[in-house]
């Protein structure tokens, strides 16, 4: 099985590592110095659980190069899914699956107008992971794991098939009995944490433990469970607090990779995060000021981080 890894940031670069590290025949897509530190010294994960270095199959900014893959892995940021999509056509085969692990609701959605849906799988990963250096990979937090289904619920064979390339790279993964409202339930997670925490300047328990942007991060959270269940997805009605029970575990210190784009003047998925749910309000008539307030105050950021 060969599985070509999309971005090898904190994301792709971890997992992909993984899968490598255990013998398995692995591509990573790779561009400028991130690219040569790999070639040269192999891609090192430095991690709470152990660190390792390991040398896969084959390190490239070039796709024309590659052999058909059996497993693609779209690790890049939303916003370049569907350039993502486009880039990985020519090695798909007719069985080849495609995986978005991006945080985000609709990666899946953008990858479908550009191939096959019979190719794409839901899936989302839970890891707190970042780019170190070029060639270095920094995993500081929680257990890492992979959830992934298909998109109508079905169980496939396929989905076994994945399974057993996660399980031998040997980090957590699941098969999802409703991938959407996975997506969703991470997705309201990321964009409460990840605006407010731009707008803070605060670590996730820095903002739990204040009373008022508590409050906020509860009503953050609240208008994306308004768009979720408007749009048709089967939200448990508990999810708003469960969510924010999940964030009072999280590390005090800890921030998402959005709130730290933003803070070091990056381009973020700021548009992908607060912004998507303000334009779906709109479509759908809901209100969300919270999220427009969120967005409106850091779009500013924003443009200027694209422009530079």
């Amino acid at each position: 099985m060969h599985t070509v890894i999309i971005g090898v940031g904190g994301v792709g670069g971890y997992f992909g590592g993984k899968i490598a590290n255990s013998g398995q025949k692995v591509t990573l897509i790779a561009r400028g110095k991130h690219l040569n530190a790999i070639r040269e010294n192999g891609l090192s994960i430095e991690s709470i659980d152990g660190d390792f270095v390991t040398h896969p199959f084959l390190v490239t900014d070039n796709i024309d190069t590659l052999e058909k893959a059996d497993l693609v892995l779209i690790c890049t940021k939303s916003w370049q899914v569907a350039e993502a999509a486009k880039l990985i056509m020519p090695i798909l085969k007719e069985d080849t699956v495609v995986i978005p692990l991006q945080n985000g609701a609709d990666n899946a959605e953008k990858i479908c107008t550009v191939l096959d849906k019979k190719h794409v799988l839901g899936g989302l990963c839970k890891i707190y992971s970042k780019m170190k250096t070029p060639g270095v990979i920094s995993h500081f937090g929680h257990t890492p794991e992979i959830v992934f289904g298909e998109l109508d619920k079905n169980k496939t064979g396929r989905l076994q098939k994945v399974k057993e390339i996660f399980d031998k790279a040997g980090f957590k993964n699941t098969i999802s009995e409703d991938i959407e409202v996975d997506i969703w339930s991470k997705f309201m997670f990321i964009t409460t944490v990840s605006g407010l925490g731009a707008l803070t300047r605060a670590t996730i328990g820095e903002m739990y433990k204040n009373p008022d942007v508590k409050k906020l991060l509860e009503q953050t959270a609240t208008e994306i469970y308004k768009i979720g269940t408007s749009k048709g997805v089967d939200l448990p009605k508990d999810l708003v607090e469960r969510i924010m029970t999940f964030i009072s575990k999280q590390p005090y210190d800890s921030t998402a990779s959005t709130q730290r784009d933003i803070m070091e003047g990056r381009p973020s998925e700021l548009d992908n995060f607060n912004g998507f749910i303000v334009k779906e309000g709109a479509k759908l008539d809901v209100c969300t000021p919270i999220n427009g307030f969120i967005y409106s105050c850091l779009q500013p950021l924003e443009v200027k981080a694209r422009r530079g």
